[in-house]
């Protein structure tokens, strides 16, 4: 497996190599201190596996630069590493169509645990991050006494969508999903197999015609309130 690891802090890329190689046995890990370095290595490696990049870095400027990398390597799955540990840029990461987010703050274990679950084909976000906000969205108080804000660009670029023609299970595994739960956790929770998740989820993107699984969390995380109420 390949897989291009881009931080200008050579601390990081040793500890991510670490955790990499507790998790695989053969890995061809190239390294990239700047976004050029990056670019030159994509493009001579299309067949990268997997690409963890920090957010900021020398000619890498947080989401513009992600949206340009996206752009030149569509298929290049991504993973944000990041000192941001706040949902919007959680949620502008999920915009460009990343199937990660892991805060550097995070411990080697939950490094480990979210690498596992995106090597499985899976896609890993900071729950506990998803949760604080959506604890703070449950205690806000009304609209009408509020200091108005301006709109975050998750909740300026979410499209409405029709979800009335959702059973009752794919609602629940929505709602689960944009608590930040795996599918084998939502499997747990639900008693279900972590197969029958994935078929219900499958059925939720094809009727709200989403293009990939990190679209269907941005989505889940995005109208959290709206879907447990209707649980």
């Amino acid at each position: 497996m390949k897989i291009l690891i881009a931080d200008d802090h050579w601390v990081v890329r040793e500890s991510l190599k670490q955790v990499m190689r507790r998790l695989q046995q053969t890995l061809d890990v190239f390294e990239a201190e700047t976004f050029a370095e990056a670019e030159g290595i994509l493009a001579q490696h299309p067949d990268i596996d997997l690409m963890l990049v920090d957010l900021v870095m020398p000619g890498f400027e947080e989401f513009d630069g992600l949206r340009r990398l996206r752009a030149a390597f569509p298929d290049t799955p991504v993973v944000v590493i990041s000192v941001h540990e706040d949902v919007d840029h959680v949620m502008r990461s999920l915009e460009q169509g990343v199937i990660g987010y892991i805060p550097k703050s995070s411990g080697g274990s939950e490094i480990e645990r979210a690498l596992e679950r995106v090597l499985e084909g899976e896609v890993s976000f900071p729950r506990r991050i998803i949760e604080r906000s959506s604890a703070a969205a449950a205690t806000r108080v009304p609209a009408s006494v509020a200091p108005r804000s301006v709109p975050s660009a998750a909740a300026s670029t979410q499209p409405e969508r029709d979800t009335d023609n959702l059973t009752a299970r794919e609602r629940d595994v929505l709602s689960l999903l944009g608590q930040g739960f795996s599918v084998k956790r939502i499997a747990s929770e639900l008693d279900l197999s972590s197969q029958t998740v994935r078929v219900h989820l499958g059925n939720v993107m094809k009727k709200l015609n989403m293009r990939d699984r990190s679209e269907a969390v941005h989505y889940a995380i995005s109208n959290y309130e709206a879907l447990a109420e209707r649980g």
